[in-house]
């Protein structure tokens, strides 16, 4: 598919919106003032960015623990975002939820989810309702490796090839699963093939490039929409920082980190794309960047000036009456 200047522009700036995102959190962490764990996304940018362009606030998406990226390529607001991260009382979710719990129904964000393999299922029952509007919208379900040994995701993907719902699985091949290599911990060495078992498409694609990303997404929900089925993508990317901020990683090689900012940046290798085939210079991009840090330095300040929720807030939201 071709991109118009514009549209490439938006894709740039959503990868290097979460980059930077990330980037002052893993500073802004360090200074105690975040409640929580927090795990990063930097690294896999390209990945949200690219199944999330092709989709509007009319399509779903179920998040993981590392959701950061994906709130932010689903279109949710960046401030409301870092107010909810620091636990503020005019945050997305009113500070309740932090960074493991960001969700936006208006924008299509069913939630992060901080039990591995949790989205598929809540993923699944959203693309049923789907297929009953029969308007041609989907769901899609964000996992790591990890998650594809979740009994949880066999049990959803089974379930959506049985229903025949528009359910797309996205697995975030990052090599780790917490601390565990991918290589030790999947039996099959085959993310996507495991999904293929079940009855639907899925291929692998190069999850650090967003274009590789982005045509396999569009194939994905071409099938769903024009076969009503489920479609699966392994994503084989990385992630900079570790499991969780104060992760040592020693599980890693020394070099590792270093080497896959410098062979694995989706953010590099747009850059060199455009220098390539163009349409947008460096000095666009560059651009972008001074746009996008100022943005997240308002973000942070804004959080920083935020009230924090009442004593009166913690009965509020709890449960939903109808």
């Amino acid at each position: 598919m071709s991109f118009t200047s514009e549209r490439l522009r938006h894709v740039y700036r959503q990868m290097k919106t979460i980059r930077e995102f990330e980037e002052r959190l893993h500073t802004e962490i360090a200074t105690g003032e975040i409640p929580g764990f927090t795990h990063l996304y930097a690294g896999q940018e390209a990945v949200a960015v690219g199944v999330c362009e092709p989709l509007t606030d009319a399509d779903y998406i179920a998040s993981t623990h590392r959701g950061h990226g994906h709130c932010i390529a689903k279109g949710c607001d960046l401030t409301g975002m870092m107010k909810e991260i620091y636990g503020r009382r005019d945050g997305l979710c009113k500070g309740k939820g932090g960074s493991m719990h960001i969700a936006d129904f208006e924008k299509g964000m069913l939630g992060a989810n901080a039990i591995v393999g949790g989205g598929p299922p809540l993923a699944v029952g959203a693309a049923l309702a789907c297929r009953q509007r029969g308007d041609g919208t989907v769901s899609v379900a964000f996992g790591g490796d990890g998650s594809c040994n979740q009994g949880t995701v066999f049990e959803a993907m089974n379930l959506a090839v049985v229903l025949k719902v528009p359910a797309i699985f996205v697995f975030e091949n990052n090599g780790y699963s917490e601390h565990t290599g991918v290589s030790y911990a999947v039996g099959s060495k085959d993310i996507a093939g495991r999904a293929r078992a079940f009855g639907m498409p899925a291929e692998t694609v190069d999850g650090s490039d967003f274009f590789a990303v982005n045509e396999g997404m569009r194939r994905a929900i071409a099938h769903a929409r024009e076969q009503g089925g489920p479609a699966a993508i392994e994503a084989i990317t990385t992630r900079f920082y570790g499991h969780f901020e104060g992760d040592p990683q020693r599980y890693r090689a020394k070099d590792e980190v270093a080497r896959h900012r410098e062979t694995m940046d989706c953010l590099k290798r747009f850059r060199a794309r455009m220098a390539k085939d163009g349409p947008l210079s460096g000095a666009e991009l560059d651009a972008i960047d001074q746009v996008v840090v100022a943005e997240v330095d308002t973000a942070v300040k804004a959080a920083k000036a935020s009230p924090l929720p009442t004593e009166a807030d913690l009965t509020t939201d709890v449960y939903v009456r109808y």
